[in-house]
């Protein structure tokens, strides 16, 4: 019995145990269930506004040359003289003698030619003597017809002029030759490339540089359709004094933001195959002198900024750039505070503004936080803040 009782006696226990813990779980009331109000994203809008503006276009280019050549001479021979504003981004002056080629060849020429013009003048003289002569003797025979132009020394005459004429010729190339050994641009501009130096011996047709002229410069500005008839500009247009749009350039140098004026020339008369874009050409004069920004001239070969004034005020409605999103969406919150997303037509867009057409109404309330991660019709809080900064 004893053995028994030893046995059974832990398991009772246990058992006991467990049935007590049971009763006490059972026992115990639940606990309340705390149902957690949904947190809303709270996003900044401002509304939506009209006004009554005029488009500015916004395009780009690059800074050309109107004018800009290669230096290459019409003679050969070895270079004797180069000026010093024959290196690269040198200025130099209309007819500035850049490079002499060695011309005692060439002045040897204009000795012989000279010789020869003088000897064809005495055969001339000569001739013109012969036919006075045979015309004397004519008459004094007194024979009876009309003598022939052999008789009277008329083709040696001819002749004689004709070489003459050839010898004057030949002097002028002479002389030609002579001044062509001065290589020169007939325009003020400046030097972009050199290629030779002293004592190189070039032929005709030698590349010696390149040259650009500094008293206008070009920029081709490519352009939409739309934007052309935003400017109400034709294709095939041909400015004059009184009707060239006025083109703001601008661009930063080092540090500092400069801007140039300059006009709308022309606009090509065809759409480029490649870019399907309209080119207009506007040209600043004196870029380099009056033209320039307090010293900062809008240089050959860099790329600046251009913005086309408008010539027609239109309705737009106004957002805040901010608003703008993946290029034409905006965030709209409704009445019923939720997200909508909504694509815009858009006129212009600057660093602090979007001008558009449609998309969004005069009201409306345009998110302009930062969302991470935007649903169509999610739940969420507007804030204004105009009201959040009094509050503050």
């Amino acid at each position: 019995m004893k053995k028994l009782l030893k046995i059974f006696a832990p398991v009772l226990v246990l058992v006991t145990s467990i049935g007590v813990v049971s009763a006490l779980s059972a026992a115990k009331k639940a606990p309340e269930k705390k149902e957690e109000a949904q947190r809303l994203i709270s996003l900044y809008v401002d509304e939506v506004r009209s006004d009554e503006v005029t488009i500015s276009v916004q395009t780009q280019g690059e800074v050309r040359p109107k004018t800009e050549i290669n230096l290459v001479p019409q003679v050969s021979g070895r270079i004797v003289g180069i000026s010093e504003s024959f290196a690269e981004g040198a200025e130099f002056g209309p007819g500035t003698t850049l490079i002499k080629i060695d011309d005692t060849d060439y002045q040897l020429a204009v000795i012989r030619a000279q010789a020869r013009v003088a000897g064809a003048r005495v055969a001339v003289q000569r001739e013109l003597a012969n036919a006075k002569i045979k015309e004397d003797h004519w008459l004094d025979k007194r024979t009876e017809g009309e003598p022939t132009a052999y008789a009277l020394n008329k083709p040696q005459v001819m002749e004689a002029e004709a070489s003459l004429l050839a010898a004057e010729a030949d002097l002028k190339e002479a002389n030609l030759n002579v001044a062509r050994t001065e290589i020169s641009a007939p325009f003020l501009g400046r030097v972009r490339e050199k290629s030779v130096g002293i004592g190189q011996y070039v032929t005709a047709g030698t590349s010696l540089g390149r040259v650009f002229s500094t008293d206008t410069v070009k920029i081709r500005l490519p352009l939409t359709d739309v934007q052309l008839e935003e400017l109400n500009l034709p294709m095939g247009f041909m400015a004059d004094t009184f009707n060239a749009p006025v083109v703001k350039f601008s661009a930063r140098v080092g540090h500092t933001e400069h801007t140039w004026s300059g006009r709308i020339v022309r606009t090509n008369a065809s759409v480029d195959e490649q870019t399907r874009m309209i080119y207009a050409i506007a040209e600043v004069e004196a870029p380099y002198g009056v033209g320039s920004d307090n010293g900062a001239p809008i240089a050959v070969g860099m790329f600046v900024h251009a913005e086309i004034a408008g010539v027609a005020a239109q309705s737009a409605l106004v957002l805040p750039r901010l608003a703008l999103r993946n290029a034409d969406k905006v965030y709209v919150i409704n009445d019923e505070n939720r997200l909508e997303i909504r694509t815009v037509n858009i006129l212009s867009t600057s660093e602090d503004t979007v001008l558009v057409t449609t998309g969004v109404a005069v009201g409306d309330k345009v998110v302009t936080s930062t969302i991470p991660a935007a649903v169509d019709g999610m739940e969420v809080r507007a804030i204004e803040r105009e009201a959040e900064a009094q509050r503050s």
